[in-house]
């Protein structure tokens, strides 16, 4: 069983709303930090939005008033609610996990997570 799994990617218009979702599997108390990282072709990874053990986000300027992240404890699943998504938003997404509370200003940094996603799609075009 694959440790974490990304759902909710797709094909949307400019100005159009998705949410993804990523589903942790044997994760056996409420403290880590989760995060969204983005891929487009030819480019570098980006980190988009992370959630501390403390419940404090940061995100890229590039998003910041269009995205949300958000986690379930309960059902140990990370949300990111994207709105106003624009063509450059097109990427792979993929969501990380790591079960300490990771420093507010390195939750963007790819480095500071153990484990990684498959990836979901989302594309933007009209």
């Amino acid at each position: 069983q694959e440790p974490l799994v990304e759902s909710g990617g797709g094909s949307v218009q400019p100005g159009g709303s998705l949410t993804l979702a990523c589903a942790a599997s044997g994760v056996t108390d409420n403290w880590y930090s989760m995060a969204w990282f983005r891929q487009a072709p030819g480019k570098e990874r980006e980190g988009v939005a992370g959630i501390g053990a403390d419940g404090q986000t940061l995100y890229a300027d590039t998003v910041k008033g269009r995205f949300t992240i958000s986690k379930d404890n309960a059902k140990v699943t990370l949300y990111l609610q994207m709105n106003n998504l624009k063509p450059e938003d097109t990427a792979m997404y993929y969501c990380a996990f790591r079960g300490i509370n990771i420093p507010y200003f390195s939750r963007l940094h790819g480095d500071e997570y153990y484990y990684w996603g498959q990836g979901t799609q989302v594309t933007v075009s009209s």
